[in-house]
């Protein structure tokens, strides 16, 4: 993959409230399929998806209550 993309993906993730301190430990392979994932998800299911998929992959995200 271009570095391009993942930047972008990395963009995409932020912009759905994904914290950039999770972000730098997430490999840019997963990074790019998360981002994927949250563009074919409705609008405003995108967020807690997002912290739904990064808490399955271990990236130390927590529910809110």
């Amino acid at each position: 993959m271009s570095d391009s993309v993942a930047v972008d993906a990395k963009r995409i993730l932020l912009r759905y409230g994904a914290p950039i301190n999770i972000l730098d430990e997430v490999p840019d392979e997963d990074r790019i399929a998360l981002a994927r994932e949250i563009a074919k998800t409705d609008l405003p299911k995108r967020e807690k998806l997002l912290r739904e998929l990064l808490t399955q992959g271990g990236y130390g995200i927590e529910e809110d209550a």
